[in-house]
């Protein structure tokens, strides 16, 4: 059992975390930092946190467990402000959904204290933020990615394993490198295109009478649209050399449809959407049902 858990950011992660880790009973008490002093007084009143804190420095002050939980954008500067308390044997993570600028941050700032820092992705959240909507089941059944660094000590890593495990979550291992390339892939592009099409959709003269007529279909494709500006804002700019290399290559699977279309090519059209509904049904069937309140 942990001691105390220092939490950097009461929103829905930091938040789901700290319910988590009283749910398992791994923690005896919860001291949690926000921007906002407001927040951070409503995650106290909700029984989330125990202890709020006035800074970042003494959210980290006496803890033997810290997350991070913040923007990705604003890790480095967090890093800044509690680096000095960052003790050796504290295990010490973030939940950035990008890892090589958190990584690249980390080296900056933290040096000689790494050893301590074990980077972390949880692959869950929802389309709404907040403290108030944080949950305790918010990892269950989830996959979290572990990105260690060389220098990372193996025992906090081994730790870093067994809290996500002991929350209900399956933890896998990776290089920041692979974990970008992936995460641009499977997340981040899916959101830039959900963005984009809504944008399209509403922005059209008669936006507002087709999106009254629109079903599920349009609801399920954009559903991730609703997601947080600023989360999506600085996920995109930290990865974007990855999500460009993406969204060229859906150009080119859009390109060929449109091809096939404008050719008239019935049977080129049906072969390249064959493809992909034989793939989509094969991978939905191969792949473990989880709760449906997570992100893709």
């Amino acid at each position: 059992m942990f001691q105390q858990l220092g939490v950097i950011g009461c929103g829905l992660m930091g938040g789901s975390f700290a319910l988590a880790l009283k749910r398992a009973g791994l923690v005896k008490r919860v001291m949690g930092y926000s921007k906002s002093p407001s927040t951070t007084e409503r995650a106290r009143k909700l029984g989330v946190i125990d202890i709020a804190a006035e800074s970042a420095l003494l959210a980290v002050s006496g803890s033997d467990i810290v997350l991070v939980a913040v923007p990705v954008a604003a890790t480095e500067t967090t890093f800044k402000a509690i680096r000095d308390l960052v003790e050796p044997g504290v295990l010490f993570m973030d939940v950035g959904s990008t890892k090589r600028d958190v990584v690249d941050a980390a080296r900056r700032v933290l040096r000689g204290r790494i050893a301590s820092f074990v980077p972390a992705h949880p692959i869950a959240g929802k389309e709404v933020s907040g403290i108030q909507n944080a949950d305790a089941a918010l990892y269950t059944g989830r996959q979290v990615i572990l990105t260690p660094l060389p220098q990372t000590a193996p025992e906090l890593v081994q730790k870093a394993t067994d809290v996500w495990s002991a929350i209900g979550a399956q933890v896998l291992k990776m290089t920041p490198e692979n974990h970008d390339a992936a995460f641009a892939a499977v997340s981040h592009l899916p959101h830039l295109l959900a963005f984009a099409y809504f944008s399209a959709v509403a922005n059209q003269p008669a936006g507002r009478d087709f999106l009254s007529l629109a079903g599920p279909g349009f609801r399920d494709f954009t559903r991730i649209a609703a997601s947080s500006p600023e989360v999506w804002r600085d996920i995109l700019t930290a990865n974007r050399e990855e999500v460009l290399k993406q969204s060229q290559r859906f150009r080119h699977a859009l390109d060929a449809i449109e091809h096939a279309m404008r050719e008239g090519n019935a049977d080129a059209l049906e072969g390249l959407i064959r493809g992909p509904s034989e793939g989509r049904t094969g991978w939905q069937m191969n792949t473990p049902r989880v709760p449906p309140a997570g992100k893709p």
